[in-house]
């Protein structure tokens, strides 16, 4: 089958999960900028959360034009990917309104871990579903990026117990490695 209604069924999802984790922030009491500072570890996390999504959001997009069919392991694995995803509204809330915290902030890491491993178990379970010789295999050939995420992940997980906003610097880090759009992908959808 096509990627068509798998990338309408995701995009959809995501929209979910973003309109679920910006009503999750708590309106201050009062109309002074000084209302608003209990809530800053919640509008930094909500931040984080929501670059997040968007690189998925983006990466899926691109995948989906790149690859040539689904089949019902893909399927399956989407919803994987979707399942940790779907989290991040509770992690976002849970590790902003804990200021911080170590177990919040270990448990933010563990949904982005988990998040990543089911990106490339999707991208996998993809590859191997096209040709070798497809533009799938073509762009999306180097593991160093994702392996290099995950690590520093773990890394932040770690660190959350030690030095949780250390941690948090890490997992903005990753963000940044993502955010930065990839134009050899692009050339490749439009050949």
């Amino acid at each position: 089958m096509s990627t068509n209604r798998l990338e309408a069924f995701s995009d959809a999802v995501l929209a979910i999960v973003i309109t679920i984790m910006v009503l999750e922030i708590k309106i201050p009491e009062g109309e002074h900028f000084e209302d608003l500072n209990g809530m800053l570890p919640s509008l930094i996390t909500y931040v984080l959360s929501f670059i997040y999504l968007g690189i998925y959001w983006n990466n899926h997009h691109h995948l989906m034009h790149v690859a040539k069919k689904v089949n019902g392991r893909i399927l399956w694995m989407n919803l994987h990917l979707l399942f940790w995803l779907s989290l991040f509204p509770f992690a976002t809330a849970y590790m902003g309104e804990n200021h911080f915290q170590p177990i919040p902030t270990a448990f933010y890491g563990i949904v982005l871990l988990l998040a990543s491993v089911s990106w490339s178990i999707l991208l996998q379970t993809m590859k191997k579903c096209d040709d070798a010789s497809s533009k799938l295999h073509t762009f999306y050939g180097n593991k160093r990026k994702p392996r290099i995420s995950m690590a520093l992940y773990c890394i932040g997980i770690v660190i959350s117990f030690i030095q949780p906003v250390l941690a948090g610097l890490i997992y903005i880090l990753v963000a940044f490695m993502w955010f930065i759009p990839n134009k050899h992908l692009e050339e490749l959808e439009q050949s």
